[in-house]
């Protein structure tokens, strides 16, 4: 014996559209939750992107301040040999070797130049670059603090639509039992074509949900007696009148309250 011989044509509607809301309420629920991982996993990366910029600049300071210890002592290397060919010039025995030390001395003297150049320039870099970090780090604080947000939220909904979901499951199963398999399957079928999953939809102002289309008020009055299952010619959807529809809103509202 098929399963909705027992039911009435009104009856199979109302099966059908209250099918439709819990079917919609899971829908929204795993829309929902879907999403958050989605903007949490662009946020890890994000975050995981700043660390890395940030650890790569901490790392190009090091680096430069490094250059300025080693550039210091070559400036101490290059003070302390001047001041030996200084004292060397003391004891030459000719103007050949004292205007050779003073080459050298002049050298020295450049070295010590150059080198108080390279550490400005340094500095210089070292400052830009712990502006970014600093930038950088301020943004990545910021980002920190907004992915533990949305993991608490994830969490939170988690939790908390966890129970509704397995109710809305069990009611979804339940009313599935009642209907005849040939229609749950059209229903089925429906609902994987048709955009956001509405496979019945009420008429609202004289147009079914879902469509710009108007339904003829001969169609509308056929709708409204419940005696047949109506397609809509245009989106292809199982069409209720709008009192119906307010009915089993109703009814489900005061099942899950």
């Amino acid at each position: 014996m098929a399963k909705s011989k027992e039911l009435t044509v009104e009856e199979k509607l109302r099966s059908l559209y209250r099918l439709q809301l819990i079917d919609s309420r899971i829908d929204t629920i795993r829309s929902v939750r879907g999403e958050l991982p989605l903007e949490i996993e662009d946020l890890e990366d994000e975050v995981a992107g700043l660390k890395t910029r940030v650890s790569k600049l901490t790392e190009d300071v090091a680096n430069y301040e490094a250059d300025i210890a080693a550039k210091k002592i070559a400036i101490e290397e290059a003070k302390a040999a001047a001041k030996k060919y200084e004292k060397q010039q003391e004891s030459v025995r000719n103007n050949r070797e004292f205007d050779s030390l003073s080459k050298e001395i002049e050298f020295q003297g450049l070295e010590v130049e150059l080198a108080e150049k390279r550490i400005k320039e340094f500095k210089a870099k070292i400052e830009q670059k712990n502006e970014i970090i600093s930038n950088t780090t301020e943004k990545l604080d910021r980002q920190q603090s907004h992915l533990d947000h949305k993991k608490a939220e994830l969490d939170a909904i988690a939790k908390e639509t966890e129970k509704e979901e397995e109710t809305m499951n069990n009611l979804s199963a339940e009313l599935s039992e009642k209907i005849d398999e040939h229609l749950l399957k059209a229903y089925k079928r429906i609902r994987s074509n048709v955009k956001n999953g509405l496979a019945v939809v009420s008429i609202e102002r004289g147009a079914a949900g879902g469509s710009f289309f108007t339904i003829p008020p001969q169609v509308q009055i056929e709708i409204a007696s419940r005696k047949k299952i109506t397609i809509d010619e245009y989106s292809g959807r199982i069409l209720v009148d709008s009192a119906l529809a307010d009915e089993e809103q109703q009814a489900l509202a005061d099942v899950l309250s």
